[in-house]
């Protein structure tokens, strides 16, 4: 891309985005980490609310984080962006994954659960279309 305006507003946005996108994993890590700690800082999982689910719902955010620090470490080094987009396809889908077992179930969800994975899922999304876009713009320029 040339100097002019619009290379100074993609360098803008394409910091901002992968800015949020690392924020969004760290969020992702510490929601992991606060579940097995059993602290209430993201989520409350007050065996009240989830009674007979609380482990699983912790376990299932550890698996989150192993599988999110796989899926970045190879996406970022190997350049595999699409990786990281369908990551973030699948996380937005958990958001009414989510919704459709506590209304099968007749569980209540913590409020807190769609949104952390909506934000999650729509920040590798964004991260991964601009880094093709990036990729793509790069390699044109090589031919």
């Amino acid at each position: 891309m040339s100097n002019g305006i619009p290379s100074k507003i993609f360098q803008g946005v394409k910091f901002l985005l992968t800015a949020n996108f690392y924020l969004s994993v760290i969020v992702l890590m510490m929601g992991s980490i606060s579940s097995l700690s059993g602290s209430d800082v993201i989520f409350d999982f007050s065996p009240d609310f989830y009674n007979p689910l609380l482990n699983n719902l912790r376990i299932m955010m550890i698996y989150l984080a192993i599988s999110e620090i796989g899926i970045c470490v190879y996406g970022i080094l190997r350049k595999k962006f699409q990786a990281i987009i369908l990551t973030g396809f699948f996380l937005v889908l958990i958001t009414g994954s989510l919704e459709f077992y506590g209304q099968i179930n007749n569980i209540p969800i913590d409020p807190d659960f769609p949104l952390f994975f909506l934000y999650i899922g729509l920040s590798h999304i964004l991260f991964g279309v601009l880094a093709n876009i990036e990729k793509a713009l790069a390699t044109g320029h090589e031919k």
